[in-house]
């Protein structure tokens, strides 16, 4: 089984400082990125653990909520235990508590509670019990994610939630909304929406930790000679220049535009990589190449015959 502890994905102390936790990162990140593992599986999947295990610890309100227990590796909510658990666990009530313990995943509800309290106590009046949570799912675009957004979901009962998106979210992350879950038990508070999110894939947008990564078309006449060139970004258009004579695989960057800049963590970088496309038969092309000679002796494919 993978490990999903995220002090032993990166290799140091649960009491560590955050410039450990970033020395770490960056040491197996450089280590095991896919640019410089290409075609390794193994290596591209401790890549993203080793990023969603810094994007956790590096978040200092997310660590806290894990080290307490109240959030796993994957940065959800783990069940709350709501019921009584201390008079289930002590006394007479021992002998009534449910193999899985109050609030255990299939747990008992406000209802169900109502009858084992008039057990216990010969009526459950009075007896303030909170509500139950109640888990909906909404899927988000990838840009949305990104840059965060306000959506509003219907419930089933007709009830409508408006939802903040912060910036950065990702796929299996939950969302809390205090009070608008079910109703609770005599006059108790109700309990919380918890919104499991789910985010689309983009068609030409690929996110790694708080980077955004694309695969941009050139002509080899702006490969050759160089060229500005539009490329889009999470927050729009903006122009790129590409250096002459850059090849396909060339990766350039753009400074903070990635993941917007939120919760005490910085604006992400976009990655840009330039790949060269020929384009339609160009007969002036192909007559200029009958004739043309390289300067110099150019092999591309040298590195193919040293190492055979």
């Amino acid at each position: 089984m993978a490990e999903t502890d995220p002090y032993k994905i990166l290799g140091v102390a649960p009491n560590a400082s955050a410039e450990d936790i970033r020395k770490a990162y960056r040491k197996l990140a450089k280590r095991y990125h896919p640019d410089l593992n290409p075609g390794d599986a193994s290596a591209e999947e401790r890549f993203k653990a080793i990023s969603a295990a810094y994007e956790l610890l590096s978040d200092p309100e997310k660590r806290a909520r894990y080290d307490r227990g109240e959030i796993d590796a994957s940065g959800q909510e783990r069940p709350e235990r709501h019921f009584y658990r201390t008079y289930a666990e002590t006394g007479e009530g021992a002998r009534y508590r449910h193999p899985g313990g109050f609030g255990a995943e299939g747990g008992f509800g406000p209802e169900d509670l109502g009858d084992i309290l008039s057990r216990f106590f010969g009526g459950g009046e009075g007896l303030r019990v909170r509500g139950q949570d109640q888990l909906y799912r909404l899927t988000i675009s990838f840009l949305e994610a990104v840059n965060g957004t306000t959506r509003t979901v219907e419930l089933p009962s007709g009830k409508t939630l408006t939802v903040r998106i912060p910036p950065g979210i990702e796929t299996g992350q939950v969302l809390r909304l205090a009070g608008q879950g079910g109703p609770g038990l005599h006059g108790g508070p109700p309990g919380d929406a918890l919104i499991e999110v789910t985010v689309a894939p983009h068609p030409y947008f690929r996110r790694e930790g708080r980077d955004i990564h694309l695969e941009l078309p050139i002509s080899l006449k702006e490969a050759v000679l160089g060229a500005k060139v539009p490329v889009p970004t999470p927050s729009g258009t903006v122009q790129l220049t590409i250096p002459k004579g850059s090849d396909t695989g060339t990766r350039l960057r753009l400074r903070g535009r990635g993941v917007p800049a939120h919760g005490g963590q910085p604006a992400g970088d976009q990655y840009v990589t330039l790949k060269v496309v020929i384009g339609p038969q160009d007969s002036a092309l192909e007559a200029f190449l009958q004739t043309w000679q390289p300067a110099g002796a150019f092999d591309p494919r040298r590195h193919l015959t040293e190492n055979a």
